[in-house]
Order: C-alpha cells, then structure tokens, then sequence
C-alpha cells in the first residue's frame, strides 16, 4: 500500500467520524391569527404551544443547569410571513436587571436574550438576533470564525420589564432568514440568555466548551410546513443634503439615491446600490505613516459591510480598494503644475447576489464599477490647461463557491478580477481552499491554494500555498501550520498583501480551564513558535517565540500577559522597493493587559508595553489607557489614550546616488479618542465621536543601505526629513429609528489635516497649530425610508 494511499485512508477514516450526540427538539406550531408585537404575550394561541426550557450554562461554569428562580421558556409560532418568538425570563432579583441603552448592534452593560437559527441545519452559519432587556436590537451572521454585526435585518422585536422578571417578544420575517425549498423545514435552534450582573450565559440545547465549535451544537426546530413565503423585494430610498464650509469657501450638495434588495428565492439575495452616499460613514483615522506598505483602512460604508460574508473566504477581498486611491499619479514637466488631483475615486454602482442551495453550495458575486478619473495640470508659461486619466473606467468582480458537507466542513472556489479600461493594469487572483473538521469537532485540517496573474508592462504570475492541522477540543490543544508564497505573488489589486516571497512554519500549544476555579473564571496558556525565511536570499525574516496568558477572575476582571522574544537576527524585507532588505536586532517584547469589569459604573482598561532591541538606545515603550464612566442607562463617556514612543527607530527616508538612506531617529505619536453617547430612548441616539493624532519624527543621523543589509553611516546626508502631523476629527450626530429600517441622521463634522518638516514637541502649540488651520466644517442631513413591497403592492 503507497504512503499516499494509507495518508489518504487515514485523514478519510478521521474526517469522516461521526457521533450521535443528544440534541433537544421543539415543535414550532402553525397560527393564522394575527400577533401583536407588544411583549406582552396575551395572545392565547401562545398557551398551546411547545415550550423550550431547561437551559444550561454556557460560561463560566460549562454545563451547569439554570436555577429554578432564574428559568427561562421559549416558545415559537410561525405563519406564511414570519416565525414569532416569546421568552418568559425569570428573575429573583428582577431590580437589578441591568438594561443601559445603546447604540443598535452595541451590547452594553444589559441583560440579553438571543436566538440563533441556521436554516439549512448544516452546523456552518447561524443568523442571530438579539435584544437586550433596554429593548435594543443586535443581529449578525455567525460562522466558527466570526460575528459579522454589520449585517442588518429588518425585523421586530419588544421588551416588557415585570415583578417576574422580563418578557420579550420577536417577530423575525423569512425574508430576514435563509433556508430551504422543502415542504417540511428543519432548522438548527437555539436560544441564550445573558444574565450581565453576573456575567453568565445560558443556552437551551447545551453547548460543551471542551469541543471547538459551537454552531453544530445547537438544537433543532421543527413544525415548520408548507408555507408560501411573499416576495422579498424591498426599496430603500435616500436623500441628502450636505453644506460644507471652510476658508476656501462653502458649497451645497444634494444627493438621492436607491438601494435595492430582491430575493431572488428563499435562499439568495440581489442588493444593488445606485447612486451611492457614504458621506456620513465614519471618518478614517489618518496617521503618520511611516513604515514600507500602505495604511490599512477599516471598511465604514454599510453596502461593503453588510452580508459580505462569504466574500471573506480566502482573504483575497478589501473593499477599500473600490473607490479607494487612484493607481496612478500624474506626471508633469518642470514648467507645469498639477491644480487638481482626486485623492479617491468614485463608485457609480454596485451589486452583490449571496445565498445558498438546499445541497449547501453557496454562491457569492459581487460587482462594483468604479468611474474615470482625471488630474488637472496647468502650464504655467502658456496657460493650457490639460487633463490626465490617473484612474480608468475600472471593473471589479468577486465570485465565491464554497460547497459545505458533513455539517462543519467546506471546500470553496474563490476568484477576485480587476479589469481596468485601456491599457492600465488588469489582475487575476484564484483560489482553492478546504476546511475539514471531524464530526465530533475535535480535529481541523484547513489549508488553501491562491494563484495569482497580472496583466502590465510585463506580465508576471505567482503562487501561495499553506496547510494548517489542528486539535480543536479539550483543555490542551495544538496547530501546526506551513506556508509558501512565491516572488511574484500579487493580490493588491483587489485584496492587500504586505510580505511575499518567503516560506513559514509555526506551532502553538495551549492549555484552558472549561469551568471556574477558585481562583479564576477563565484561564488560558498559549506557547508558539514562528519562523519565516525569504526565499530568495535564504534570511530568516520573523524568528520568534512567545507565550500568552489570558484569564479572568471571580470578579470577572480581565488580565493578559504577553512575552515575544526573537533571539535570532533577522531582516526586514521592503517587498515595494524592489526587495531591498535591512538587519533587525534580536529583540523582546512584553505587554500586560487588563480591563476591569464593565458591570460597574466605572471602568477601565490598561496596556503597558516595551520593546528592547539588542541595539544601544534602540527600544519602544507604549501605553495605552481607556476609562468609561456610565452615569446612568441612557448616559455615558469613554476616553482613550494610545501613546507610543520610539528610541533610536530606524527606517527608510529617502534614495539618492548612493542607494537607499536610512535615518535613525525619535518618533512619538499620541492618540486620543473621546466618545459620549446619550439615548433617549431605544430608536433615538445622540453620539459624540472626536479624535485628536498627534505624531512627529525626529531625525538625528543617516545611513546607506549596503547589499548585505547592513546599514553604514552617511554624514553627507542633509535634506530635512523631520515629520510633524497633527490630524483633528469631530463628529457629533443625531439618529432616530423612526421606522423598522427606516433613519433619520444628522450629523455635524468639523476636521483638519497639517502637516510640517519641522518637529514641534510642545502639544499646546500643536493643538493651537491645528485648530487655526483652515478647518473643514460640515452639516449634513440624510433621510432612508424602508419600503417592503408587500407592504404597498396593493396600493398602485
């Protein structure tokens, strides 16, 4: 027998595994008459249906039973439109349910009740939704791997405060849900409960920590027959108007648009954008950048969050490069200058389609179309003005496969396309990924293949390659993991890559507790290894080991230890200017972290760290620390301070005859963030958000970069390459829920931008510095109306 073959044999005996574990069922009963969302539950068809009870904790205490004087029963009706949910939430102390009003998706400080419903019953994605006992609905799309909050639904949900305890009521439409075409529907089930007071959670089916996934451990819904769901086609138009001001001047914009989502059956979903408006998205956090790559900037525009799950797979998507920077800068001669030149360019549309098929093949396309975009340069002997295309008319396309089998297994096919007008750059990246887990989910083997084509000047190709095997289940637990990536291997165009062209191996093992101690709640050890070599030069370019201790406490406070150490030289790698490379010292880098418990009124989080190089001078101290104070349910306000300083850092700052020039030189840079939120009620917030960067780079002496790596030094270096940046952003912004998936919002924004080659180290002089710049102020005011086809067909 071939080693292949007795390989093959083996992982096929231990992928395929299967255990019988017990699963708790409930009967969903079929109503006609009409349910008032009130959370009161005085409906008496209430009264004859199944009751789902006896819930167990999840965490701390794993797989203890509720108390009696805390139970908890759940019922579900259903009709052709909608599934309807009631909780009786038992409380001895009902007074002290806590129920701090919110943001939507923003938890809090309150009791919670959710339920999790998986409508193909495949163990791999749950639709969650949540409402807090202050009436604030949370929902997201859940895997094993993460929560997406940005996804929102439209349904309905109240909450009733009683001597008892708290009641709530639910009504989730299929239009909010995914499941199958078949007459008799079975569905995964389960419900949570979160006492916050004492910071634990119940569910109804049990869920045992000791295994590593969760969503194939729920419990099962059944009942639900012959229904005949409505058309899921729903509009949702906009309009807004903005007035911008500053010391150029002011102007007035008006905008409209539509957003449309169509159902285009029970399992898949179109949603289109015309005419896009992300003018009141959260600002981005402009830095001083500093370091060989881009900045990495989180995705705020609500079609590029919402339900783009399944466009994750693979890592080969960030949607910032949709109407991000141009892909080119325009050129001039030496007697012209350039008047104007877009930072961004334009989305004109957008549409994705998401959904899966009854045999669990799910389907993601997503297109979005960027437009021309041109810079003005003006000649300044003849006046001529022309024009010069930066950005072309440009198509970006992602299309995902991903075939889920055996209830936690997938393997999926994934290709991100950007096809660019005329003869700027095109790029093609494929992948083949595979995630097989055992039955019983103790064992995980994931790896993936990605091969990537780019269409320039001269053409060029590349590959990456990585396996992954891991034990998922019990106290100890262990992964190995290898990866090769290939010279040329390119995903910028639609994705974001940093390092190329090395090989890695990595291990870790870990040890948890999975129930309380007497000393700690939570308690988890983990150890790793991390090794990475450039394959071109041979150079060791990561050499790491660590250990991570995270816990928390009976008080349900959080500690968190960090050790790195790389004991090994190494060098760091600059793949964007044709490879070149510098040695990094041997160093170590530790960091404590600790949050008190955010039950009480006051809390605070905490973060030390230092970085020593083996380097005279040469280390890193940062500290991060972020008090919150809740006045009451509706009030509270948070302060963050993120401050770093580097000693002696070194990095590129220039090229010239001699190669490429280093500075070693003294950076600082200081973050401060205060947010302040006061709800009036569940639909109606008013937020503060404002933030204040502060960083600078202080040179003090230049070296030239030699083949090997090594740095010499260049005293007759002199251009001043002293950084000064100073960033200013502050909203403040009314929102009311009027309407299920229908807002209002007003927003005011005041921001600045300065930046300067001479340091100044005094932070008074900085603020005034910013503040009398020519500051951008902005009141916008933006109006979505939610229209349910159903709702209105009837009407025209």
């Amino acid at each position: 027998m071939s080693k292949f073959y007795s390989l093959s044999l083996f992982f096929l005996i231990l992928f395929s595994f299967k255990t019988y574990s017990q699963k708790k069922s409930l009967q969903a009963k079929s109503i006609t008459e009409n349910i008032t969302i009130d959370g009161k539950i005085n409906e008496k068809v209430w009264e004859t249906a199944s009751v789902a009870s006896d819930f167990i904790m999840f965490e701390p205490d794993n797989g203890k039973p509720i108390s009696n004087d805390k139970k908890t029963e759940v019922k579900v009706l259903y009709d052709n439109n909608a599934i309807y949910i009631s909780a009786l939430l038992y409380d001895n102390e009902p007074e002290k349910i806590q129920k701090e009003i919110t943001n939507r998706d923003v938890f809090g400080v309150s009791d919670h009740f959710s339920v999790s419903i998986n409508g193909f019953n495949d163990g791999q994605q749950d639709f969650r939704f949540f409402v807090s006992a202050a009436g604030v609905q949370m929902d997201c799309l859940a895997t094993e791997d993460s929560e997406d909050f940005t996804w929102d639904a439209i349904w309905d949900s109240e909450v009733t405060l009683t001597k008892f305890g708290w009641v709530v009521e639910m009504k989730i439409p299929y239009a909010a849900l995914r499941f199958s075409k078949a007459d008799k529907q079975t569905w995964g089930l389960n419900f949570m409960r979160e006492i916050k007071r004492d910071v634990q959670k119940y569910t109804w089916n049990r869920i045992d920590t000791k295994i590593g996934a969760v969503i194939p451990q729920a419990g099962i819904l059944e009942g639900i027959e012959s229904i005949e769901t409505p058309t899921r086609l729903f509009l949702i138009p906009y309009s807004s108007a903005y007035y911008q001001q500053s010391d150029i001047g002011s102007d007035t914009t008006l905008k409209a648009g539509l957003d449309i989502k169509y159902g285009i059956s029970d399992s898949f979903t179109l949603d289109a954008i015309l005419v896009p408006d992300f003018g009141q998205t959260k600002f981005d956090n402009a830095i001083l950048n500093l370091e060989p790559f881009e900045q990495q900037l989180e995705e705020n525009r609500p079609f590029f969050t919402e339900g783009t799950d399944l466009f994750s797979k693979g890592n080969l998507f960030y949607s910032r490069r949709i109407g991000g920077e141009p892909i080119s800068k325009p050129t001039k001669a030496n007697n012209e200058e350039i008047t104007n030149s877009p930072s961004t360019v334009d989305l004109l549309n957008a549409v994705k389609i998401s959904g899966r098929t009854e045999k669990g093949l799910g389907i993601g396309f997503l297109n979005a179309v960027t437009e021309k975009t041109k810079a003005t340069i003006l000649n300044n002997d003849t006046g001529e003005i022309r024009k010069e295309v930066i950005q072309p008319l440009t198509n970006y396309n992602m299309l995902v496969l991903d075939q889920r089998f055996n209830q936690n297994s997938s393997v999926s096919f994934v290709n991100a396309n950007t096809t660019r007008n005329g003869s700027f750059r095109d790029a093609n990246v494929s992948a083949l990924l595979f995630d097989l887990n055992t039955k019983e989910n103790t064992y995980n083997l994931y790896g993936d293949f990605k091969y990537s084509t780019i269409n320039t000047i001269e053409d060029y190709d590349g590959y990456k390659a990585e396996l992954n095997f891991r034990k998922t289940s019990g106290k100890y637990r262990y992964l190995f993991s290898g990866k090769y990536i290939s010279k040329n291997y390119d995903v910028d165009d639609l994705g974001i890559i940093f390092y190329t062209n090395y090989h890695n191996a990595y291990a870790s093992g870990s040890y948890r507790i999975v129930n309380p101690t007497k000393t700690f709640n939570t308690f988890k050890v983990n150890q790793f290894v991390n090794l990475e070599i450039e394959n071109t030069t041979g150079k060791l370019q990561t050499g790491a080991i660590g250990t991570e201790i995270k816990a928390t406490t009976l008080k349900n406070d959080y500690f968190e230890f960090v050790l790195e150490a790389t004991p090994f030289k190494t060098f760091d790698f600059y793949r964007d200017y044709e490879r070149i490379y510098v040695f990094l010292p041997e160093k170590v880098f530790s960091a404590i972290n600790f949050a008190s418990n955010d039950n009480n009124p006051f809390s605070i989080v905490l973060q030390p760290s230092f970085t020593k190089f083996n380097e005279k001078g040469r280390a890193n101290y940062g500290f991060y620390i972020s008090p919150k104070y809740r006045f009451n349910d509706k009030l509270s306000i948070s302060y963050t301070l993120d401050y770093i300083k580097k000693n002696n850092d070194r990095g590129l700052v220039d090229f010239d005859d001699t190669g490429a020039i280093f500075a070693e030189r003294n950076r600082e840079i200081a973050q401060n963030d205060l947010t302040g939120k006061y709800s009036l009620n569940n639909k109606m917030t008013i937020n503060l958000t404002a933030r204040y960067y502060w960083s600078y780079s202080k040179n003090h002496a230049f070296f030239t970069l030699q083949d090997n790596g090594y740095l010499t030094p260049n005293n007759d270096y002199s251009l001043n390459v002293d950084r000064n940046f100073n960033s200013w952003n502050f909203d403040l912004s009314y929102s009311w829920w009027f309407a299920p998936g229908s807002e209002i919002s007003v927003l005011y924004r005041n921001y600045g931008l300065e930046r300067a080659s001479v340091v100044e180290k005094d932070l008074s002089k900085n603020l005034k510095s910013i503040f009398n710049s020519d500051l951008t102020n902005v009141l916008s005011i933006s109006i979505r109306y939610f229209i349910d086809y159903n709702a209105v067909k009837n009407k025209f």
